[in-house]
């Protein structure tokens, strides 16, 4: 049986290779590593189906090194050691230079497991590849991070795309034996969104969906029905993704826990990463809950440190009390909408001039200039407040927070209307 299109046209060569020309184009970085024979570790992060495994596996290649292939999803320091001690052993009988380690999805791997690659990395027994989809800043440690270069992939250009299609329409092995027409690709280019896995998929599903014996015409009716009626095969590798996630922030925000933690339940059993189902609800505490319930946040951001030690599945636990508790909690995106009306302000009126009592004034010159004059502190008056005016000349009188209805935000309504009735005047 063959296997999906999309690993029988896996290129072999970098001419194959489709995309990142800024990386691996003449006299880029990375095909200047290939050419000169000196590789050192580096990781790859971009967005699914841009081509991170491929390219390590042409590397690889190219250069006639040993390669091994870990996913960071199934192994463990034990299976690592294991690696550097055949990489120890077969480096003594080839001189091409230190094997490849390549670990995919190495944003998973815990500070343990990173940890356990510093010194092979260091003395130079591997040469890492690390692919992720998370921004290495955050998921990478900094001792690993500090011993490799990252390299940015992105999404994959109409231009790329098409090169693929052309390229399997013609050399795959079943497809070049067809009759097929193609009449349209705007549909093929959106449902790939530059991911040239997804690319290959929706190819296959139209090609296979159509009758024998007749000419397999690829249009953009097509392509949308083969979609609708094929979802869970399109979907097999995680291609909604992006919808479980919406329906899960949307179910909190509508405050419903039983939809909440059903889509909770998707993603763990689809393998998500946890923590980034924990920082999804770090935003949604903070988004749309905010000031309602300033708790939220602080538990939402204690399961994320929680989920980020202990790990999977007992990481499941605070991940489905953090998710009922935020989809039953009071909602408000007062906080959230105040930004977005003084970011709206900001970019209509610019940089007004701050007033000048509340500017710094550390020298001299500004003291003279009249900066700071005027100042009140507001803690040497009753209730630690003083009425003067802190915002520029031309916005006096403009409010962009306004308090919505609920039990924290009432006591803060009452509060700022005792302070300032010009922007909050009693109902």
């Amino acid at each position: 049986m063959l296997p999906p299109l999309p690993e029988r046209m896996r290129p072999k060569s970098l001419e194959q290779y489709a995309g990142q020309r800024h990386l691996v184009g003449e006299g880029c970085i990375l095909r200047k590593m290939i050419e000169s024979g000196n590789l050192s570790s580096f990781i790859l992060w971009g967005p699914p189906g841009v081509g991170k495994t491929t390219l390590a596996h042409i590397i690889a290649e190219s250069l006639g090194r040993e390669f091994y292939t870990l996913s960071a999803v199934a192994a463990g320091v034990k299976e690592v050691r294991e690696v550097f001690e055949k990489a120890r052993s077969n480096s003594l009988f080839n001189g091409k230079g230190a094997p490849i380690l390549f670990i995919d999805e190495i944003h998973r791997f815990n500070k343990a497991q990173q940890d356990a690659l510093l010194g092979a990395v260091e003395n130079g027994t591997i040469v890492l590849i690390g692919a992720t989809t998370e921004n290495p800043s955050f998921e990478v440690i900094t001792p690993l991070l500090s011993r490799c270069q990252v390299f940015v992939l992105k999404p994959l250009e109409r231009a790329d795309l098409q090169q693929l299609l052309d390229r399997a329409l013609k050399e795959d092995v079943l497809l070049k034996g067809k009759d097929i027409r193609v009449k349209e690709v705007e549909a093929l280019m959106r449902y790939s969104g530059g991911d040239a896995r997804k690319l290959l998929n929706v190819l296959e599903l139209v090609v296979d969906a159509q009758p024998a014996g007749a000419p397999i015409i690829i249009d953009n009716a097509n392509v949308t029905a083969s979609i609708q009626e094929n979802m869970a095969i399109y979907d097999k590798d995680g291609e909604m993704h992006y919808d479980i996630i919406s329906a899960f922030i949307k179910s909190i925000r509508g405050s419903d826990p039983n939809a909440a933690i059903y889509y909770l339940a998707r993603m763990i059993d689809g393998g998500e990463d946890p923590l980034f189902i924990a920082r999804r609800l770090c935003l949604s505490a903070s988004e749309d809950i905010g000031l309602a319930n300033p708790n939220a946040l602080l538990l939402a951001n204690a399961c994320f440190e929680v989920v980020s030690k202990i790990g999977m599945p007992e990481g499941r636990i605070p991940l489905a009390e953090t998710t009922v508790y935020l989809a039953s909690s009071p909602k408000s995106n007062a906080s959230y909408m105040a930004l977005e009306k003084a970011l709206a302000e900001v970019r209509s009126s610019g940089n007004l001039p701050v007033p000048l009592p509340i500017r710094n004034a550390p020298t001299e010159l500004m003291q003279e200039l009249g900066y700071s004059d005027g100042y009140k502190y507001a803690h040497d008056y009753p209730g630690n407040f003083v009425d003067m005016e802190f915002m520029p000349e031309a916005l006096k009188g403009r409010a962009f927070y306004t308090p919505q209805e609920n039990k924290h935000e009432n006591v803060l309504r009452a509060y700022l209307e005792a302070c300032w009735p010009k922007y909050y005047p009693k109902k």
